[in-house]
């Protein structure tokens, strides 16, 4: 055991992290004067928070088993550097009770509760039992530990004692991984095994466990905070309902279903829990809260949470600061024993994702990321204009926080930062996010955790742009027409699109996403003539250089910041952001990939392939499955046919785009 009333003043801190919870933690090192120490991967060698520490380590490797889940090489980066104690930020080795009493045993602090806790709430089944024994209330479950428990007679029987619908669940691990809802005893052997698979390769323990699915819940979690002289105290809650596979990806605080009186019932539970654990720094306990607003135990994070920005906003305090303080045996910072909400906070999770084809996690490199500076608004971010975001990790890119007097406040203002924020190089969720926080519904707070299956995320981006497609596209032709006028060596200071006689018409090819866009225009001395198709605007062109364009466009005049990069174009306005691809005039065929082709919808690894070579197959067929970011994907039969070649291995690492089997449509 750790626990001492001596301090030990930390005057140098190693972060076994990365990307933004590593800035957030350096930033405020940093500001009590604390030398700060980065550990970095091959793949985030060039990553923003790496240069931003006094001194960074570098762990050779890509995957996190051999880099950030390597406690020997952390301990050994901070013997190196003599560093005082290491905080582990969240994920990876957070809640390794092996990591925290060897950081023990080796002399360092350990920033985070005393391994005893975190052993306690590393299964959900224990922490269960425990936090039954101590009073908070729990749902009935049952666990399924062997390849004997998936017995389906066993499964059933168990299933109809909890009732349906049941909630699959990993017993070791979080962030959605594991977890299936099954709605009738048809579905209850598939998920199970299906979960207990994704639960080993993500925690390395199949283990999962049954318990009743409330319906229409919302997922509430409080904030407590405990130092080892006895004391633990609740910091609010946080409202955590909009969720995309289980995952969260908006969080506010505090929540709009909770009044002073649930508040205190609430913080009542938590600190029960806290105390239950002689509970040390940061933790969090979460509740699935039922509409008549009764709530049940589901876990404690032994960490602090992705969203702890908007209980810092609510209440002023830097939970950072007080991990390191109680860390170093401070007691409590007085500030915590008397807190309230004032105001309100709204986080969003900004993720390198493809929304439109079902959340499947994307790479590449981020030509351009840059935020406005907005009045009440925070950005939390691990990347910048030109890092690369690669397979290996969380594609989390930022997370941007708004605080303001009230919600309909904060709202606004992420709402506004993220449509001003320009982002180039990958896809981002960042549309839908701007969607959900404009939508009536949710500013209504009327929400709860199945709010994207009632909302279609296509609608809620407003993926109906065509209109915007087709003026970006104008756009980006007048744009790179003007890049070139400025280049030329013949009087390059002539304003763009002069001519003395009429100009031959001009015809660029674009895709968006899947549509084609062919732009033509004319330059008649100083009239303009552009066409999209059966779409003739009228466009008086005012300026354009190869970065900016300002154009009155049907009668409405926008300017339009254009980033190229290759044959991509960038163009953004208020109509939003349009990311074009210059198509070649004269392609090579051998390019083209064949009829019938399964492409690889993200990069990854082949985890099994569910069919041969030459057998036949129907429309929403398993073809291959893939593990991207610890998470499954399965490649489909688009339609019946015949598999007439299949391109890939399982282990195989593959890229996004690349043709991984073939499937003749109609061939039986």
């Amino acid at each position: 055991m750790r626990h001492t009333l001596s301090t030990q003043p930390i005057t140098k801190l190693l972060i076994a992290n990365r990307g933004e919870i590593a800035a957030r933690i350096i930033r405020t090192a940093h500001e009590m004067d604390i030398a700060t120490v980065a550990v970095y991967s091959d793949a985030d060698r060039d990553a923003p928070y790496a240069t931003q520490a006094d001194e960074s380590v570098h762990l050779p490797g890509t995957a996190p088993a051999d880099t950030y889940l390597r406690g020997d090489l952390i301990l050994a980066a901070a013997a190196h550097t003599n560093a005082e104690a290491i905080h582990p930020g969240y994920g990876f080795l957070s809640e390794n009770a092996d990591f925290a009493r060897a950081c023990i045993e080796a002399g360092v602090i350990f920033v985070g509760p005393s391994p005893e806790a975190i052993t306690a709430m590393g299964s959900k089944i224990a922490a269960k039992e425990m936090m039954r024994s101590a009073g908070v209330p729990v749902l009935p479950g049952v666990t399924i530990e062997s390849d004997r428990d998936e017995d389906p007679a066993t499964l059933r029987a168990a299933a109809a004692d909890i009732g349906y619908p049941i909630l699959v669940k990993a017993a070791f691990g979080g962030g959605g991984r594991g977890m299936r809802i099954v709605r009738d005893e048809t579905d209850l052997l598939e998920a199970v095994r299906s979960a207990r698979r994704e639960a080993a390769s993500a925690f390395g323990n199949g283990t999962v466990f049954l318990e009743k699915f409330v319906e229409s819940p919302r997922h509430i979690e409080v904030q407590i905070f405990g130092d080892r002289h006895g004391n633990v105290v609740h910091l609010g809650e946080r409202e955590c309902s909009i969720q995309r596979r289980y995952q969260k990806i908006i969080e506010e605080a505090p929540s709009t279903a909770v009044d002073e009186l649930l508040r205190d019932k609430l913080g009542y539970a938590a600190v029960s829990a806290g105390k239950a654990l002689s509970y040390e720094g940061a933790g969090t306990v979460e509740f699935v809260m039922a509409q008549d607003g009764s709530f049940y135990f589901l876990e404690v994070n032994t960490r602090l949470q992705v969203e702890h920005p908007v209980t810092e906003l609510v209440t002023g305090i830097d939970l950072v600061r007080a991990q390191l303080l109680v860390a170093a045996g401070e007691p409590l910072p007085q500030e915590m024993f008397h807190t309230k909400p004032r105001g309100h906070a709204v986080e969003v999770r900004l993720y390198a994702e493809d929304v439109a084809a079902g959340f499947i996690p994307v790479s590449g490199t981020l030509h351009t990321l840059e935020f406005p500076q907005s009045t009440g608004v925070r950005v939390d971010a691990g990347f910048a204009s030109g890092s690369t975001v690669s397979t290996f990790y969380d594609p989390m890119l930022a997370k941007v926080i708004g605080y303001g007097a009230d919600r309909d406040e904060a709202c606004s203002r992420v709402a506004r930062a993220l449509r001003d924020t320009q982002i180039h190089g990958v896809i981002t969720n960042r549309d839908l996010l701007v969607g959900i926080l404009r939508e009536p519904e949710f500013r209504a707070g009327a929400i709860d955790t199945g709010y994207l299956e009632r909302h279609d995320p296509a609608t809620l981006m407003g993926t109906d742009g065509k209109a915007s497609e087709h003026t970006h596209a104008v756009v980006a032709a007048l744009a790179a027409q003007g890049a070139r006028r400025a280049a030329t060596a013949i009087l390059p200071g002539l304003p763009s699109g002069w001519r003395t006689l009429p100009s031959q018409p001009h015809v660029v090819s674009f895709t968006a996403g899947d549509a084609s866009v062919e732009v033509g225009y004319r330059f008649d001395r100083a009239a303009l003539t552009v066409s999209v198709g059966d779409w003739h605007p009228d466009v008086q062109l005012i300026s354009a250089t190869g970065s900016l364009v300002d154009a009155v466009i049907d009668g409405v005049r926008r300017r339009y910041r254009v980033t190229r990069s290759g044959a991509m174009h960038y163009v953004d306005s208020a109509l939003g952001c349009t990311s074009l691809h210059e198509t070649e005039r004269f392609p090579d065929p051998s390019a083209l990939a064949e009829a019938g082709s399964l492409l690889a919808p993200m990069p990854g690894s082949v985890v099994r392939i569910e069919v041969t070579e030459g057998a036949p197959v129907t429309a929403g067929a398993a073809i291959i499955v893939l593990e991207a970011m610890k998470m499954e994907h399965t490649v489909r039969a688009p339609a019946d046919g015949l598999v007439t070649s299949i391109s890939v291995a399982a282990g195989d690492q593959v890229d996004s785009g690349q043709v991984l089997a073939v499937v003749h449509a109609g061939e039986q």
